[in-house]
Protein backbone atom coordinates (compact mmCIF):
# COMPACT_ATOMS: atom_id res chain seq x y z
CA UNK A 1 0.00 0.00 0.00
CA UNK A 2 2.68 2.55 0.74
CA UNK A 3 3.27 2.72 -2.64
CA UNK A 4 -0.10 4.66 -3.65
CA UNK A 5 -0.52 6.16 -0.62
CA UNK A 6 3.00 7.96 -0.13
CA UNK A 7 2.66 9.82 -3.28
CA UNK A 8 0.02 11.81 -1.97
CA UNK A 9 2.08 12.65 0.71
CA UNK A 10 5.11 14.54 -0.36
CA UNK A 11 4.68 18.04 0.74
CA UNK A 12 4.72 19.36 -3.41
CA UNK A 13 1.95 17.41 -3.64
CA UNK A 14 -0.52 18.93 -1.10
CA UNK A 15 0.80 22.64 -1.69
CA UNK A 16 1.09 22.70 -5.37
CA UNK A 17 -1.90 21.70 -7.55
CA UNK A 18 0.63 21.03 -10.47
CA UNK A 19 2.55 18.43 -8.31
CA UNK A 20 -0.82 16.03 -8.09
CA UNK A 21 0.02 12.71 -8.93
CA UNK A 22 -1.74 11.36 -12.56
CA UNK A 23 -4.40 9.57 -10.58
CA UNK A 24 -5.78 12.78 -9.26
CA UNK A 25 -4.86 15.32 -12.15
CA UNK A 26 -8.18 14.77 -12.77
CA UNK A 27 -9.24 17.48 -9.85
CA UNK A 28 -7.15 20.05 -11.90
CA UNK A 29 -8.58 19.35 -15.22
CA UNK A 30 -11.85 21.08 -15.20
CA UNK A 31 -13.34 18.85 -12.13
CA UNK A 32 -14.30 21.65 -10.14
CA UNK A 33 -15.37 24.30 -12.38
CA UNK A 34 -18.73 21.18 -12.98
CA UNK A 35 -18.82 19.84 -9.73
CA UNK A 36 -18.15 22.58 -6.98
CA UNK A 37 -21.67 23.70 -6.03
CA UNK A 38 -23.89 20.81 -6.01
CA UNK A 39 -22.58 17.02 -5.61
CA UNK A 40 -22.71 16.63 -2.40
CA UNK A 41 -25.19 19.81 -1.78
CA UNK A 42 -28.63 17.80 -0.63
CA UNK A 43 -29.76 19.74 2.72
CA UNK A 44 -30.77 22.66 1.87
CA UNK A 45 -30.27 25.97 -0.23
CA UNK A 46 -30.79 28.79 2.27
CA UNK A 47 -28.57 31.52 1.88
CA UNK A 48 -25.89 32.13 4.74
CA UNK A 49 -22.87 34.20 3.87
CA UNK A 50 -20.07 35.12 1.42
CA UNK A 51 -17.30 34.05 1.09
CA UNK A 52 -13.86 34.97 -1.05
CA UNK A 53 -13.62 33.57 -4.34
CA UNK A 54 -10.58 31.08 -4.95
CA UNK A 55 -9.58 29.29 -7.97
CA UNK A 56 -11.41 26.21 -8.85
CA UNK A 57 -15.07 27.86 -7.62
CA UNK A 58 -18.09 27.84 -9.94
CA UNK A 59 -17.66 31.35 -11.48
CA UNK A 60 -21.77 30.79 -11.31
CA UNK A 61 -21.93 31.46 -7.34
CA UNK A 62 -19.89 34.66 -7.76
CA UNK A 63 -22.14 37.46 -6.43
CA UNK A 64 -21.80 40.19 -8.90
CA UNK A 65 -23.50 42.61 -6.58
CA UNK A 66 -20.85 42.66 -4.33
CA UNK A 67 -18.14 42.52 -6.97
CA UNK A 68 -19.42 46.01 -8.24
CA UNK A 69 -19.47 47.45 -4.74
CA UNK A 70 -15.83 45.90 -3.94
CA UNK A 71 -14.36 45.16 -7.26
CA UNK A 72 -13.47 42.09 -5.19
CA UNK A 73 -15.33 38.33 -6.27
CA UNK A 74 -17.14 37.29 -2.97
CA UNK A 75 -18.86 33.28 -3.24
CA UNK A 76 -21.98 32.90 -1.98
CA UNK A 77 -22.35 30.26 0.72
CA UNK A 78 -25.35 28.57 1.71
CA UNK A 79 -26.36 26.74 4.33
CA UNK A 80 -25.99 23.03 2.92
CA UNK A 81 -21.70 24.18 2.37
CA UNK A 82 -21.79 25.97 6.01
CA UNK A 83 -23.01 23.62 8.21
CA UNK A 84 -22.14 20.09 6.28
CA UNK A 85 -19.24 17.85 7.30
CA UNK A 86 -17.97 14.90 5.35
CA UNK A 87 -16.74 11.85 6.47
CA UNK A 88 -14.72 9.18 4.70
CA UNK A 89 -15.29 5.44 5.51
CA UNK A 90 -12.82 3.39 4.58
CA UNK A 91 -12.90 -0.49 4.77
CA UNK A 92 -9.68 -1.86 5.84
CA UNK A 93 -9.92 -5.48 6.34
CA UNK A 94 -7.74 -8.01 4.63
CA UNK A 95 -10.17 -8.45 1.71
CA UNK A 96 -9.68 -5.06 0.88
CA UNK A 97 -6.18 -6.26 -0.19
CA UNK A 98 -6.84 -7.74 -3.19
CA UNK A 99 -5.55 -7.33 -6.66
CA UNK A 100 -5.48 -10.51 -9.45
CA UNK A 101 -3.16 -8.13 -11.79
CA UNK A 102 -0.43 -6.83 -10.41
CA UNK A 103 -0.38 -4.01 -12.76
CA UNK A 104 -4.01 -3.06 -10.95
CA UNK A 105 -4.24 -1.17 -7.48
CA UNK A 106 -5.94 -3.05 -4.57
CA UNK A 107 -9.46 -2.45 -3.27
CA UNK A 108 -7.49 -0.61 -0.87
CA UNK A 109 -5.54 1.55 -2.99
CA UNK A 110 -8.05 2.81 -5.01
CA UNK A 111 -10.38 3.19 -2.22
CA UNK A 112 -7.15 5.49 -1.19
CA UNK A 113 -7.06 7.27 -4.34
CA UNK A 114 -11.07 8.25 -4.22
CA UNK A 115 -10.76 9.09 -0.46
CA UNK A 116 -7.90 11.49 -1.37
CA UNK A 117 -9.14 12.79 -4.11
CA UNK A 118 -12.63 13.77 -2.61
CA UNK A 119 -10.66 14.70 0.82
CA UNK A 120 -8.74 17.23 -1.45
CA UNK A 121 -12.13 18.44 -3.14
CA UNK A 122 -13.94 18.91 0.49
CA UNK A 123 -10.52 21.48 1.78
CA UNK A 124 -10.55 23.10 -1.52
CA UNK A 125 -14.04 24.19 -0.97
CA UNK A 126 -13.60 24.47 2.82
CA UNK A 127 -15.74 22.28 3.77
CA UNK A 128 -15.02 19.71 7.17
CA UNK A 129 -13.89 16.41 6.44
CA UNK A 130 -13.08 14.01 8.65
CA UNK A 131 -11.94 10.16 8.05
CA UNK A 132 -12.79 6.77 9.75
CA UNK A 133 -10.88 3.56 9.15
CA UNK A 134 -12.68 -0.07 10.17
CA UNK A 135 -12.29 -3.68 10.12
CA UNK A 136 -14.49 -5.51 12.91
CA UNK A 137 -14.11 -2.13 14.52
CA UNK A 138 -12.67 1.33 14.20
CA UNK A 139 -9.23 1.76 13.81
CA UNK A 140 -8.61 5.29 13.16
CA UNK A 141 -10.67 8.55 13.76
CA UNK A 142 -10.09 12.12 12.61
CA UNK A 143 -12.70 14.56 13.54
CA UNK A 144 -14.35 16.40 10.67
CA UNK A 145 -12.36 20.19 10.60
CA UNK A 146 -11.74 22.61 7.61
CA UNK A 147 -8.46 23.65 8.68
CA UNK A 148 -5.76 23.61 5.84
CA UNK A 149 -3.73 20.86 7.81
CA UNK A 150 -6.62 18.09 7.25
CA UNK A 151 -5.75 17.28 4.27
CA UNK A 152 -2.34 16.28 5.14
CA UNK A 153 -3.59 14.67 8.10
CA UNK A 154 -6.19 12.70 6.33
CA UNK A 155 -3.63 11.32 3.98
CA UNK A 156 -1.13 10.30 6.61
CA UNK A 157 -3.75 8.16 8.56
CA UNK A 158 -4.35 6.51 5.02
CA UNK A 159 -0.61 5.88 4.11
CA UNK A 160 0.04 4.12 7.69
CA UNK A 161 -3.24 1.80 7.53
CA UNK A 162 -2.32 -1.73 6.33
CA UNK A 163 -5.34 -4.09 5.21
CA UNK A 164 -6.06 -6.85 8.33
CA UNK A 165 -8.40 -8.32 10.16
CA UNK A 166 -11.88 -9.41 9.17
CA UNK A 167 -14.80 -7.77 8.38
CA UNK A 168 -17.62 -6.71 10.02
CA UNK A 169 -18.90 -3.56 7.97
CA UNK A 170 -22.48 -3.94 9.95
CA UNK A 171 -21.21 -3.58 13.58
CA UNK A 172 -18.55 -0.81 12.45
CA UNK A 173 -21.45 1.11 10.71
CA UNK A 174 -23.21 1.67 13.75
CA UNK A 175 -20.85 2.57 15.91
CA UNK A 176 -19.72 5.15 13.54
CA UNK A 177 -23.48 6.05 13.51
CA UNK A 178 -22.95 6.63 17.39
CA UNK A 179 -19.49 8.20 17.33
CA UNK A 180 -20.42 11.12 14.50
CA UNK A 181 -22.78 13.48 16.42
CA UNK A 182 -23.54 15.84 14.26
CA UNK A 183 -25.67 15.51 10.41
CA UNK A 184 -23.21 14.78 7.95
CA UNK A 185 -22.60 13.36 4.29
CA UNK A 186 -21.00 9.99 5.03
CA UNK A 187 -18.96 8.33 2.31
CA UNK A 188 -18.08 4.49 2.21
CA UNK A 189 -15.55 2.49 0.46
CA UNK A 190 -16.03 -0.93 0.90
CA UNK A 191 -16.23 -4.37 -0.86
CA UNK A 192 -19.15 -5.21 1.63
CA UNK A 193 -17.66 -8.73 1.60
CA UNK A 194 -19.87 -8.67 5.02
CA UNK A 195 -23.38 -10.19 5.82
CA UNK A 196 -25.34 -8.15 4.05
CA UNK A 197 -28.39 -7.78 6.19
CA UNK A 198 -26.14 -6.21 8.89
CA UNK A 199 -24.66 -4.20 6.63
CA UNK A 200 -27.89 -2.62 5.15
CA UNK A 201 -28.91 -2.33 8.76
CA UNK A 202 -25.80 -0.12 9.77
CA UNK A 203 -26.54 1.72 6.05
CA UNK A 204 -29.97 2.58 7.73
CA UNK A 205 -29.25 3.26 10.98
CA UNK A 206 -27.07 6.28 9.70
CA UNK A 207 -29.95 7.15 7.67
CA UNK A 208 -31.72 7.13 10.86
CA UNK A 209 -29.34 9.01 12.28
CA UNK A 210 -29.75 11.73 9.71
CA UNK A 211 -27.25 11.24 7.54
CA UNK A 212 -26.57 11.65 3.35
CA UNK A 213 -24.89 8.35 2.65
CA UNK A 214 -23.48 7.60 -0.45
CA UNK A 215 -22.23 3.53 -0.93
CA UNK A 216 -18.94 3.17 -3.12
CA UNK A 217 -18.70 -0.97 -3.32
CA UNK A 218 -15.22 -1.33 -4.30
CA UNK A 219 -14.40 -4.55 -6.29
CA UNK A 220 -11.61 -6.39 -8.46
CA UNK A 221 -11.77 -6.91 -12.21
CA UNK A 222 -11.95 -10.98 -10.88
CA UNK A 223 -14.43 -10.17 -8.37
CA UNK A 224 -16.44 -9.14 -11.25
CA UNK A 225 -15.46 -11.56 -14.27
CA UNK A 226 -14.44 -14.63 -12.51
CA UNK A 227 -11.47 -15.11 -15.46
CA UNK A 228 -10.40 -18.50 -13.78
CA UNK A 229 -10.90 -21.14 -16.16
CA UNK A 230 -8.49 -24.04 -14.86
CA UNK A 231 -8.63 -26.25 -11.54
CA UNK A 232 -8.16 -23.49 -9.23
CA UNK A 233 -7.45 -23.20 -5.59
CA UNK A 234 -9.28 -19.96 -3.82
CA UNK A 235 -8.37 -19.15 -0.56
CA UNK A 236 -10.75 -16.80 1.92
CA UNK A 237 -8.27 -13.48 2.69
CA UNK A 238 -9.32 -13.09 6.14
CA UNK A 239 -10.22 -17.05 7.18
CA UNK A 240 -7.52 -18.66 5.14
CA UNK A 241 -9.63 -21.40 4.23
CA UNK A 242 -8.91 -23.06 0.64
CA UNK A 243 -11.31 -24.89 -1.67
CA UNK A 244 -9.77 -26.66 -4.73
CA UNK A 245 -12.49 -26.55 -7.83
CA UNK A 246 -13.07 -26.87 -11.19
CA UNK A 247 -13.60 -22.98 -11.88
CA UNK A 248 -14.69 -23.49 -15.62
CA UNK A 249 -17.77 -25.45 -14.20
CA UNK A 250 -18.18 -22.82 -11.23
CA UNK A 251 -18.43 -19.35 -12.77
CA UNK A 252 -22.07 -19.50 -14.28
CA UNK A 253 -23.45 -20.15 -10.53
CA UNK A 254 -20.69 -17.68 -8.99
CA UNK A 255 -21.43 -14.38 -11.55
CA UNK A 256 -25.44 -15.52 -10.63
CA UNK A 257 -24.72 -15.25 -6.86
CA UNK A 258 -22.39 -12.40 -7.73
CA UNK A 259 -24.90 -10.46 -9.74
CA UNK A 260 -27.95 -11.19 -6.94
CA UNK A 261 -25.40 -9.91 -4.03
CA UNK A 262 -24.70 -6.26 -5.86
CA UNK A 263 -28.75 -6.16 -6.57
CA UNK A 264 -29.58 -6.86 -2.71
CA UNK A 265 -27.43 -3.68 -2.03
CA UNK A 266 -28.62 -2.02 -4.59
CA UNK A 267 -32.00 -2.21 -4.05
CA UNK A 268 -31.61 -2.04 -0.19
CA UNK A 269 -29.43 1.68 -0.09
CA UNK A 270 -32.26 2.38 -2.95
CA UNK A 271 -35.11 1.70 -0.45
CA UNK A 272 -33.55 3.63 2.02
CA UNK A 273 -32.64 6.60 -0.69
CA UNK A 274 -28.61 6.08 -0.19
CA UNK A 275 -26.85 6.34 -2.90
CA UNK A 276 -25.05 3.23 -4.26
CA UNK A 277 -22.11 3.28 -6.60
CA UNK A 278 -20.08 -0.03 -7.67
CA UNK A 279 -16.50 0.47 -8.42
CA UNK A 280 -14.10 -1.40 -10.48
CA UNK A 281 -10.70 -1.12 -9.46
CA UNK A 282 -9.59 -2.19 -13.26
CA UNK A 283 -11.08 1.08 -14.28
CA UNK A 284 -9.45 4.37 -13.26
CA UNK A 285 -11.16 6.00 -10.25
CA UNK A 286 -11.07 9.58 -11.93
CA UNK A 287 -14.07 8.27 -14.42
CA UNK A 288 -16.13 6.61 -12.16
CA UNK A 289 -15.88 9.34 -9.47
CA UNK A 290 -16.85 11.72 -11.97
CA UNK A 291 -19.42 10.19 -13.74
CA UNK A 292 -21.01 9.40 -10.89
CA UNK A 293 -20.85 12.68 -8.85
CA UNK A 294 -22.48 14.08 -12.59
CA UNK A 295 -25.27 12.33 -12.33
CA UNK A 296 -25.52 12.81 -8.63
CA UNK A 297 -25.69 16.42 -9.45
CA UNK A 298 -28.09 16.47 -12.03
CA UNK A 299 -30.15 14.21 -9.51
CA UNK A 300 -30.10 16.88 -7.08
Amino acid sequence: MPGVAEKYLRPETIRQVSGLDLKARFIVEGFFSGLHASPFQGFSVEFSEHRKYVPGDDIRMIDWNVYAKTQRYYIKKYRAETNMKCYLLVDASTSMGYSYDPATMTKMDYSISCAAALSYIMCHQQDPVGLLTFDSEIRNFIEARSRESQLFNILSVLARTPVGGTTDVGSSLVAIGNLIKKRSLVLLFSDLLSDPAKVLEGLRYLRYKGHDVIVFHVLDQAELRFPFKDPTLFEDTETSKRLHVDAELLREDYLKNLRAFMDRYEKGCHQARIDYAPMDTSVGFDRTLVTFLAKRSELK
